[in-house]
């Protein structure tokens, strides 16, 4: 972990020489991220790590001699470094990648497109994101606080939807668990779900993922778990014993129709810096569901859902945040609490059955 008042040390291996260019460029941007080397291959970059260890590794899948996943293995039975994978946007790439994130992997970014300006300046806020996020991570916490700078103002969930009404809403519904997370997410949501019945109320899930990818993560969670899990579309009903997870590069939000919810897709600006983002989603659910809602934050870097999740705080939802000892990084967690809008702070293993709790006192 790095010390406070150090800046993060990086190494890239990548085998294309304009992409390790492009990353070095991305991440010095970043005042407290310092690039201390390049590699084209895992062996070369065996060497640099012997002559100096960085805070934190961005991995290519796909080089010679050894690929990334192999290379990940190693590295983390013989000597563990935080890992961002880094990846082309592809649907045999996201299969991979899954297999990264079991691994040991703490995040996954796309690798910066060459000489398009609006994509790299978006791409760029979520490559030094997800570097800052490894570089706090906790290894190996769930199965084996720097505040993130972007080219732009970072906007609040105003940018897609208007604030509450500030009137509490009558539970007239099934319950409905929003549950937001990032860094550290995917193994989390893993043990969040696992230990849900088929019968759980029905669950919205924003995990900061880019696009492609969070389809295949639905997928392995649908085969690992009793719950029904997608990546959800545009219309979606929220039905009890399934999951819609929000798919990477659209905003999700919970939408009413009687006594019934849908989930919408949309596009729409970063918010909080993110896309999709756990405050809209929060949002989403304060005006549509009020009471009828219950807020999990789990895992991650930077405060996104803080606002959101004080909204349905005060919305009267029941709000949950995981607590610091079983989070890879206690970032969102830890602002949601500083917001006040956090009813009570569990270790990951009891949110499961918080939820059910919740669910049978309605």
């Amino acid at each position: 972990m790095v010390l406070p008042g150090k800046k993060i040390r990086v190494l890239i291996i990548d085998d294309s020489a304009s992409v390790r260019q492009a990353l070095t460029h991305v991440l010095e941007q970043d005042p407290e991220i310092e690039v201390m080397g390049a590699a084209s291959d895992p062996f070369m970059a065996a060497k640099k790590i012997q002559e100096e260890v960085p805070d934190v590794i961005t991995l290519d899948v796909e080089m010679p001699r050894m690929d990334g996943i192999t290379f990940l293995r190693k590295l983390m039975s013989q000597r563990p470094i935080p890992v961002v994978m880094c990846s082309s946007l592809t649907e045999e790439g996201s299969e991979t990648l899954m297999q990264a994130l079991e691994a040991g992997a703490v995040d996954i970014i796309l690798k910066p497109k060459i000489g398009a300006a609006d994509h790299l300046a978006e791409s760029g806020t979520r490559i030094r994101e997800a570097v800052k996020g490894a570089a706090v991570a906790r290894l190996g916490q769930s199965r084996r606080s720097a505040a993130a700078s972007g080219p732009t103002a970072k906007l609040t969930a105003d940018a897609v939807l208007p604030p509450p009404s500030g009137r509490a809403m009558a539970k007239t519904t099934e319950m409905v668990a929003c549950v937001g997370a990032s860094t550290g997410g995917t193994e989390a949501l893993r043990v969040l779900l696992e230990q849900l019945p088929a019968n759980s109320p029905g669950i919205v899930i924003v995990q900061h993922m880019p696009e492609k990818f969070t389809a295949a993560f639905a997928k392995r969670l649908n085969s690992l778990c009793e719950v029904e899990v997608k990546e959800a579309v545009h219309g979606d009903p929220v039905l009890r014993g399934h999951v819609l997870i929000a798919p990477g590069d659209r905003h999700m939000m919970l939408e009413r129709q009687g006594a019934r919810y849908h989930v919408a897709v949309r596009e729409g600006p970063l918010v909080s810096r993110h896309r999709p983002s756990v405050d809209v989603l929060f949002r989403s659910a304060a005006r549509s569901a009020g009471a009828n809602a219950m807020g999990v934050i789990l895992t991650g870097m930077g405060d996104d859902g803080a606002r959101g999740m004080n909204e349905m705080h005060q919305a009267g939802a029941y709000t949950v945040a995981q607590d610091e000892a079983s989070s890879i990084v206690f970032g969102m967690p830890k602002e949601a609490i500083a917001h006040g809008g956090v009813d009570r702070i569990l270790p990951l293993d009891q949110i499961a059955r918080e939820i059910l709790a919740a669910d049978r006192r309605r």
